[in-house]
């Protein structure tokens, strides 16, 4: 776990580790992304020619699938306690009306994550699991001759379902780190100004500097 001790004006918010697993998800993100597009719709299956064809595609994409699994277990893993829910993420959801008018003062103080982050995160988990459940029931050639056909078919349906929930809670989560500025540098160098945590996490920060103001 990253050490989160300020020294020379900077706060460490992760760990080498912890941001190598995050771009490794983000990489097999894209990959997984593009193939299971190709696969979903004719109008969609030129990006096949990104992996070699169809037959490749098909091949290649529930493997990158797996590997996108593991790397995020074990991120997921990592933050599970930091992104439980409490009386305080409540509050912070229910006063939805300052967020949207970004009113952010007046919300209860963010520990390391906001509610909505929390929120984010647990729907991610939701969203993988029911892709690695649902793939598993259709793969061919490996699983899906054990299956009926109607079971089949549903598993398809609902696997397409997550992946493009999926998508779009990505596009939303890049959206709001861009939105939020040095986000991004924060996944990229690992470290954060005393000045942004305070802001944007100030539970957080008091926790980190001892500093109770």
């Amino acid at each position: 776990m990253p050490n989160p001790t300020p020294s020379a004006g900077r706060i460490q918010r992760y760990s080498t580790g912890e941001r190598s697993t995050h771009w490794i998800v983000a990489g097999c993100f894209v990959l997984a992304a593009l193939s299971g597009l190709a696969l979903l719709h004719p109008s969609m299956f030129f990006f096949s020619s990104l992996f070699g064809g169809g037959p490749w595609t098909r091949i290649l994409h529930p493997f990158v699938g797996l590997v996108m699994l593991v790397a995020f277990a074990l991120f997921a893993l990592r933050h599970m306690a930091d992104n439980a829910i409490g009386d305080n993420d409540r509050k912070w959801l229910g006063q939805w009306r300052d967020i949207a008018a970004n009113r952010m003062d007046r919300l209860p103080e963010a520990g390391k994550y906001n509610a909505g982050q929390k929120v984010l995160f647990w729907l991610l988990v939701l969203l993988m699991l029911l892709l690695v459940a649902t793939g598993f029931l259709f793969w061919r050639p490996w699983f899906a001759q054990y299956f009926p056909i109607s079971i089949v078919r549903f598993a398809t349906l609902l696997h397409a379902a997550s992946a493009i929930g999926l998508i779009l809670l990505i596009i939303g989560h890049i959206y709001m780190a861009i939105w939020t500025r040095h986000s991004i540098r924060a996944m990229i160098r690992g470290w954060v100004t005393p000045r942004w945590a305070r802001h944007h996490h100030p539970a957080w920060y008091r926790e980190v500097t001892k500093d109770p103001n």
